[in-house]
């Protein structure tokens, strides 16, 4: 039997025989429902209310059929890469620790963590080399404990990370010649040369190392604090940093990024997504969580 599309009824598709001419409405099908109103209800940013509505439900049927919606299950083949690595909270005490290749355009790893300790990225390596995937370099936030899980091989500080610790202790708008000078080296991160880095920050300390000692004493002359502690900071955070600011011009042949912006995007994404359905208890929020990383 052949059959062409023949209007709808109700709602649902009618289909006509094109050999006797009868005429028949298809049958529900949950499994294509589901998905249809899974995806409406992630991606086309639509409320439990909005899906009910449109389907002449209740609002808990449609939960019921959110919840019985399995994810699809995408497996990436075992191969070497080189990956990004980051972790969001959403709050205090949840957060997603999320593994990306560039390469591939793709989110390979992911996990519900409570803190971001070296722990879960060992877990994470762990896991993902069982798997057969070969880690030829990284690209971190710039945690030192972190890296020290991939002390065997190239690892790149995010420079966008980098800024951000300079502006936390230096602010947007220093006000010392030091501070601005400073913070100008931190902002140039992207268009130096790992070599005219190290010249620059070479320059600023001997022109201001005098400054970087000066001591505030307490009424009783007895105790001191640096005068410049959070200048000091922001010095001693690109000075530790600097061996792995420029690892990806070290390494050109891995195409290694300066960033994590790529994953950090998908940050973003997963943020404004969830912002239409807040008051989701954490098992609903991490499938929602998945369904995006995974696209």
């Amino acid at each position: 039997m052949c059959a062409v599309k023949n209007g709808k009824f109700r709602g649902k598709q009618g289909y006509k025989c094109s050999s006797c001419g009868k005429q028949f409405v298809s049958k529900c099908r949950p499994r294509a429902l589901k998905e249809k109103m899974w995806s409406a209800y992630v991606w086309g940013k639509q409320t439990l209310t909005q899906l009910a509505k449109a389907q002449g439900k209740s609002i808990p049927w449609a939960q019921k059929m959110l919840d019985s919606h399995q994810l699809l299950i995408t497996n990436v083949k075992p191969q070497a890469l080189l990956l990004l690595a980051d972790v969001t909270f959403f709050g205090r005490g949840y957060g997603i620790l999320v593994f990306r290749s560039q390469k591939l355009k793709k989110n390979i790893y992911w996990k519900e963590i409570t803190q971001e300790t070296p722990a879960v990225y060992r877990e994470a390596r762990t896991e993902l080399e069982s798997k057969g995937f070969i880690i030829t370099g990284i690209v971190l936030d710039g945690k030192s404990g972190v890296r020290e899980v991939f002390s065997d091989m190239p690892v790149q500080m995010c420079q966008f990370h980098q800024a951000a610790i300079l502006k936390r202790y230096l602010t947007s708008r220093p006000k010392t010649d030091a501070g601005r000078e400073l913070r100008a080296i931190g902002l140039a991160l992207t268009i130096l040369t790992e070599q005219d880095f190290e010249i620059l920050m070479k320059e600023w300390h001997e022109r201001w190392k005098d400054f970087l000692k000066e001591k505030t004493f307490t009424a009783d002359g007895k105790h001191w604090n640096y005068t410049h502690r959070r200048m000091r900071s922001a010095y001693r955070s690109l000075n530790t940093n600097m061996p792995f600011l420029f690892t990806h011009q070290r390494h050109p042949e891995l195409g290694m990024p300066n960033t994590t912006n790529s994953i950090d995007g998908f940050f973003g994404k997963t943020k404004t997504l969830l912002q239409v359905h807040r008051g989701l208890n954490q098992e609903r929020r991490y499938k929602v969580i998945q369904e995006i990383l995974r696209g």
